[in-house]
């Protein structure tokens, strides 16, 4: 029920200044978004490579006002494949993107998202890795999944996010695993209205699993984006039945939630990829994580009271 309050909390001025303000406030982001520059990153990569995980790399900000922003967006993960070069680890670290921060709400956003979005996925190719375009809310995603195949021409291992929630989602994934897309299924973490999604939780994971299964029956390389104990294993099982082998999908997770989860799927064989956010404007992305479970707004919840 708190899930909806939360996600307008993350577009409120005044919500933003207080909880932003509020003492404890960083103590309990860095849980979430381990760093706010490259040089903050960089041992984070090299910690979480070492213990067998892999990475997708976001640099949080989505309140682009101006192209020069939004060239600042493309020159910040520019600088993150810079550095990700001499580390030598190809696919293991990889970027995820959301076409907000290229541009992609301004005056002739849909071209200048791409324009400033190429530059970033051939880089990304240059040291061996790849990029996915993360999904927003539903108004933004016909231009993404155009965005994601004009990318596709050149580098077909670009990657995209689909969301569960939508009623247009299982559409979108039979497209997607027909043609051999990088896919990663997620339940979605937007303020969406009931005449474009599943607003009841059960509705939501039933969904998930259909769309799930139509992605390890296709022929792309399904991204399984949960911490639900319950759909991982049905993940497993789904792949299990498909045939697939463990290099043949992944998992993913976000970074400060269910470590011994990450750590366990890892020693077991399987692809396991954190999702790992930096950077200085984090409150957005922050506010989601809250709403997306619970458990997160306990934590936070509890470290205000305990802490403030």
């Amino acid at each position: 029920m708190l899930g909806p309050v939360i996600l307008a909390a993350s577009r409120s001025d005044r919500m933003r200044r207080l909880i932003s303000a509020a003492p404890v406030t960083r103590q309990v982001v860095d849980r979430f978004i381990p760093g706010e520059d490259v040089d903050d990153i960089v041992p984070v990569i090299r910690d979480l490579t070492g213990q067998g995980l892999e990475l997708t790399m976001d640099v949080v900000g989505e309140d682009i006002t101006s192209p020069a922003q939004a060239a600042a967006a493309r020159d910040a993960y520019l600088e993150l494949i810079d550095r990700l070069k001499p580390l030598e680890l190809g696919t293991r670290a990889e970027m995820s993107v959301k076409l907000s921060m290229f541009g992609q709400a301004l005056d002739g956003g849909h071209e200048l998202a791409l324009a400033n979005v190429r530059p970033v996925v051939e880089a990304a190719a240059e040291i061996g890795t790849t990029v996915t375009l993360d999904a927003e809310d539903h108004t933004t995603l016909d231009s993404m999944f155009a965005i994601h195949e004009e990318l596709r021409k050149d580098f077909p291992q670009t990657g995209c996010v689909i969301q569960a929630y939508l009623f247009r989602t299982e559409a979108d994934a039979r497209r997607l695993a027909a043609n051999g897309s990088r896919v990663r299924l997620v339940k979605g973490a937007y303020k969406e209205p009931s005449s474009v999604a599943y607003l009841d939780k059960h509705e939501i994971d039933r969904a998930y699993v259909r769309i799930l299964r139509t992605l390890m029956e296709g022929e792309g390389y399904p991204m399984v984006g949960s911490h639900d104990p319950r759909l991982i294993a049905i993940g497993q099982e789904l792949a299990h039945r498909a045939g697939r082998k463990l290099d043949e999908y992944e998992f993913q997770m976000l970074y400060g939630i269910r470590t011994e989860e990450h750590l366990r799927l890892a020693a077991e064989g399987h692809r396991m990829r954190v999702y790992t956010a930096y950077g200085t404007d984090w409150y957005g992305y922050f506010m989601r994580r809250l709403a997306e479970k619970p458990a997160n707004l306990r934590f936070f919840a509890r470290s205000m009271l305990t802490k403030g």
